[in-house]
């Protein structure tokens, strides 16, 4: 039971943090002869959080009643399971005083976050050119706050979350410790899931205890406000489901970050260090992007999910084509037949597609879903942006998803994706459903096909290994309140705990050798599922048919024995509501309008009005960095960041040349000794360092000795890493140079002229002032130590180079 230190210390908490101090009158509604001494601890929070709420202190009330809410909630959901009538120990009680600090500090922070963002517009200016809704969240968070961007403009932007999982959480907080401690933008917008590595399997393992202590850590250190603890969910899944929002700018550790643009938010993955850097400062550069419109027309056929959607988009578009070094936004009516869930799926994988991020322009559909949320700070946020008429896009393609159909990806190409038909009767060792892409929805349908299956009399051959993971605690409890989890045990699936599973290949579950698999998750590269092993992409759907011969199997047949009526009864929040629908209410981005902003001096850095290149971000002259001599190491295409740096060793290696020594060793095994006798210049194709956002991948080239990486194009977020660690790196589109630039061949690097030359000839290259300064000092980590928490400002030049919006003729405030 509580004594009167609990009244005590909590009268602390809220005068400390909130300045409010507690009347004589705050325990008064205790029954008379009751002692203070004598209430259980939930009691005391229950009378405390009333008396506030009386008062007038509605906020703070809440703030205890959420403390209560997790104490009470079971395990299994992230809460502690106390109960109001049992014992409860000093220790717990030091819990809920942590729990309540959080939650009040929380309150500090969206006061501190809200008192610095400008209510949105209701209508469009008069004048301000259309934008896209990628642009509009972009304008939404520009520090600059003209209410316009456009592609090309270098943008300093708030950020609404930063997400992490255990994993990239190890190498963030080598970064924040190297920054010197220097706290959380928001204690309740850091959203941490153990999910990648964290297993009860082996957490009896000193690198899995070691992810826990530092998992923990964060949430002490922060007081951090949304940390469910380890296994509860996979980063992506209960982020999307109860807290990404509408319009919300998001920025996450993970190149699948990109999931939560299923909701119409803007959501990037990065590496790690430049993901510390807006957790800390709550800030970030972008050059806005292109943008490429994915325009969904017809509707899917009856079991045609997300998956199958997505994967047909990449066999009609291919990866690292259309999207390449862009931004994805769906639009079009045929999103009306996409639920929530489906949505996320493709998102998910727009990182495959090569995109930097997908966005599905929100609708009728996506505020059903948010609506619907219990916790109310997760829904009225929301800002529901629209494209305009007129929008730019830098291509546009039309996709009918009447046309998608059951599909394969084959081993071990994202985009090498052919019906079903056409690899049936393939052989597998092992079928696996889970992984981030795979929502609720594609766990349910799997569910009823193998019950459908079971029905007929199908039943599963000895063989093979079946493994089935559900994304979150509460959709494993979805599965089990249902009975669906009982089919899949039928069916010979054994159920995980929620994690990533297979699909990373570096925790419990890996697939051995020349073993064949069929997997519902989203990344079927080289050893990615475990060294050696090959594995296939489909639907949930048609790896639960293949699952009973342990052979590649259309789901067709069995999808249309499924009654509408058991679909009804057992699908998720996230699935295609029915019944009228609301439409959102549309806003636009706050800001100076258009005929403002052309009529006064835009401000801008003295780079941009010295006339310097657009892509110039600093005031500062890049410094003289001289000519690089070297020999040359030719790759290929497609070189991912699983072959760059392992997964199995990102975890345990110390330092940048422990990495390095496992740098290429499984795809190119002389590639660490060239570099080491002088092959220090890579020269790529294209997509050069596409797959994970891991910056281990830079670390490992740096830790080899590579001076300079030069490719065709690179992946978004591998671009950005390469300055953020003081990689050098730059593109060149001159086919000529790459019939020179073999391996073994010279190269000189004229950073001063910006300049190449191989084989005799000259070649010119671009690189931003901003990334020959970050190369030089070393990296943003050297530059926090030097700028602080004003390195944006410092690196952007104090302002941003953006384009003037000029004023349109002959269209009104209304057009979208």
């Amino acid at each position: 039971m509580a004594d009167e230190s609990l009244q005590s210390r909590l009268g602390q908490l809220l005068h400390t943090i909130r300045n409010v101090q507690l009347e004589d009158d705050a325990w008064s509604s205790i029954p008379d002869g009751e002692k203070q001494s004598s209430l259980h601890p939930l009691t005391v929070f229950s009378v405390l959080g009333a008396h506030l709420r009386r008062n007038g202190q509605v906020k703070e009330s809440d703030a205890l009643l959420q403390t209560v809410s997790i104490a009470t909630a079971p395990t299994n959901l992230g809460g502690m399971a106390l109960s109001w009538t049992d014992e409860i120990s000093a220790d717990d009680v030091d819990e809920l005083l942590l729990l309540t600090s959080a939650w009040l500090e929380a309150l500090n922070s969206a006061e501190r976050y809200d008192g610095a963002m400008t209510a949105p517009l209701s209508l469009r200016p008069a004048g301000r050119p259309p934008m896209n809704v990628t642009e509009k969240i972009f304008a939404m968070h520009d520090l600059s706050r003209t209410g316009y961007v456009k592609t090309g403009d270098t943008i300093r932007v708030s950020v609404d979350w930063v997400m992490a999982s255990e994993a990239s959480w190890h190498g963030m907080l080598q970064v924040y410790n190297k920054l010197g401690d220097p706290g959380v933008f928001r204690n309740d917008r850091f959203w941490l899931a153990g999910d990648h590595v964290v297993d009860p399997r082996v957490s009896d393992t000193p690198l899995v205890q070691s992810l826990v202590r530092e998992m923990d850590f964060a949430r002490k250190k922060f007081k951090m406000t949304q940390f469910q603890g380890s296994n509860y969910t996979i980063m992506h899944t209960e982020f999307y489901r109860e807290r990404a929002q509408p319009g919300q700018l998001v920025i996450g550790s993970d190149s699948h970050t990109c999931s939560a643009g299923a909701n119409g938010c803007l959501s990037i993955g990065l590496g790690a260090t430049e993901v510390t850097m807006a957790l800390v400062t709550g800030q970030i550069w972008f050059k806005v992007p292109e943008v490429v419109e994915i325009r969904l027309t017809g509707r899917p056929a009856r079991g045609v999910g997300g998956k199958d959607v997505i994967l047909h988009i990449l066999q009609q578009l291919k990866r690292n084509t259309v999207a390449a070094d862009r931004v994805v936004e769906y639009t079009g009516p045929g999103c009306r037949w996409l639920s929530s869930d489906s949505r996320f799926a493709v998102a998910n994988m727009t990182t495959e597609f090569g995109g930097i991020t997908g966005i599905f322009a929100p609708d009728a559909v996506t505020k059903r879903f948010v609506d619907a949320r219990k916790t109310p700070h997760h829904r009225r946020g929301s800002r529901y942006f629209r494209p305009d008429r007129g929008c730019a896009y830098a291509e546009s393609y039309e996709i009918d998803l009447s046309r998608a159909e059951p599909c394969v990806a084959r081993y071990p190409s994202p985009d090498d994706v052919v019906p079903v038909g056409q690899v049936a009767g393939t052989a597998l060792d092992g079928v696996f459903i889970g992984a981030c892409t795979t929502a609720e929805e594609d766990l349910v349908v799997g569910a009823l096909v193998l019950k459908a299956g079971l029905d007929k009399g199908l039943r599963p051959v000895a063989r093979g290994e079946r493994r089935v993971v559900p994304g979150s605690r509460p959709i494993a409890e979805h599965l089990r309140k249902t009975g669906l989890a009982e089919i899949y045990e039928r069916a010979g699936f054994t159920i995980g705990i929620p994690g990533c599973s297979y699909c990373v290949g570096m925790g419990a579950d890996m697939a051995a050798p020349g073993s064949v698999w069929l997997s519902s998750q989203n990344r079927n590269f080289e050893n990615r599922m475990g060294r050696g092993a090959l594995g296939s992409l489909a639907s949930a759907a048609t790896v639960a048919a293949s699952s009973f011969d342990m052979k590649v199997t259309s789901p067709q047949e069995l999808i249309d024995l499924i009654p509408d009526e058991h679909w009804d009864k057992v699908k998720g929040k996230g699935s295609l509501p029915t019944g009228a629908l609301e439409e959102p209410s549309w806003v636009e981005p706050a800001g100076r309008d258009g005929l403002e902003a052309a009529d006064e001096p835009a401000e801008e850095s003295p780079a941009a009005a010295n006339n310097t290149a657009a892509d110039s971000t600093t005031t500062e002259k890049a410094p003289a960095q001289g000519v690089i001599k070297s020999k040359v190491y030719r790759l290929g295409d497609f070189v991912d960041t699983d072959a760059l740096a392992p997964a199995q060793f990102l975890l345990t290696s110390k330092d940048n040349k422990e990495l390095g020594s496992h740098c290429m060793e499984r795809n190119e095994p002389g590639f660490r000794d060239a570099v080491k006798d002088g092959h220090e210049v890579i020269v790529g194709g294209k997509a050069f360092g596409c797959g994970s956002s891991r910056q281990e991948a830079v670390q490992a080239l740096l830790g080899v000795g590579a001076k300079c990486v030069i490719a065709k194009s690179f992946a978004f977020i591998f671009a950005r890493n390469m300055p953020s660690l003081g990689l050098l790196g730059f593109t060149i589109a001159d086919e000529r140079f790459y019939e020179l630039a073999g391996t073994g061949a010279a190269i000189e690097i004229d950073l001063d002229q910006n300049v190449l030359r191989v084989g005799g000839e000259a070649f010119p290259f671009a690189l931003s002032a901003l990334e020959k300064r970050l190369t030089e000092i070393g990296g943003m980590t050297n530059a926090f130590s030097r700028f602080g928490k004003r390195i944006y400002d410092v690196l952007a030049g104090g302002a941003v180079a953006k384009a003037v919006p000029r004023p349109l003729a002959a269209e009104g405030a209304m057009s979208w």
